[in-house]
């Protein structure tokens, strides 16, 4: 069975985290009435650019997971991959311009990439947690991807409910942070078998 690696045990954990620590940042930043450039603004946004980055490197991990007996299964996880890849890399680029507002006015993003973008990226991650969700043997329960839609629907919802999805984000990629999802093998598991059938 395929193993969920300590990278992405790590990435599940520190993209919520990372998310979390925007989302009060601009809590922060927003209690004068306006959000703008500051170091609440910086920091924030420093960390939700280290968030998506790490999302796009969590997308092309998840893949790993994804059983893929068929073509239709290979096929629909290379499309989910690159759609949320690509996502993340519009996110990226429009934090970008946030933190450098020169780089927006000098090369904006195209308003049809601003929409296309952020939808790619989590049509793309859900795909492929719900295809490890409805694998056989299951490698989620099915509550996970529930989780993280719901999380990725609170942001679209209002920004200032980012720290509460976060967690809820969190929550959700918790059975691939602790390594233990159902239908792999945890390290511990595989070194006790070796060791017992030598």
């Amino acid at each position: 069975m395929t193993s969920v690696t300590r990278t992405t045990r790590l990435l599940c954990f520190l993209v919520p985290l990372l998310l979390l620590l925007y989302g009060v940042l601009r809590l922060i930043d927003g209690m004068d009435g306006d959000h703008g450039p500051g170091a609440a603004w910086n920091l924030g946004h420093t960390f939700f650019l280290a968030a998506f980055l790490l999302f796009g490197a969590l997308v092309v991990m998840l893949r790993s997971l994804v059983p893929l007996a068929t073509l239709r299964m290979r096929t629909a996880a290379g499309v989910a991959t690159v759609a949320g890849v690509f996502g993340a890399g519009c996110f990226v680029r429009v934090i970008l311009g946030d933190l450098f507002p020169g780089l927006a006015e000098y090369a904006p993003l195209p308003g049809f990439l601003e929409f296309v973008g952020p939808m790619a990226f989590q049509l793309g991650m859900l795909a492929l947690l719900i295809m490890m969700a409805a694998a056989r043997p299951r490698r989620l329960p099915m509550w996970s991807p529930a989780l993280v839609f719901v999380s990725f629907a609170l942001i679209a919802v209002d920004l200032d409910l980012i720290p509460l999805a976060a967690v809820v984000l969190m929550a959700g990629l918790a059975p691939l942070a602790r390594g233990r999802t159902p239908g792999t093998t945890p390290p511990s598991a595989r070194t006790t078998s070796k060791g017992a059938s030598e």
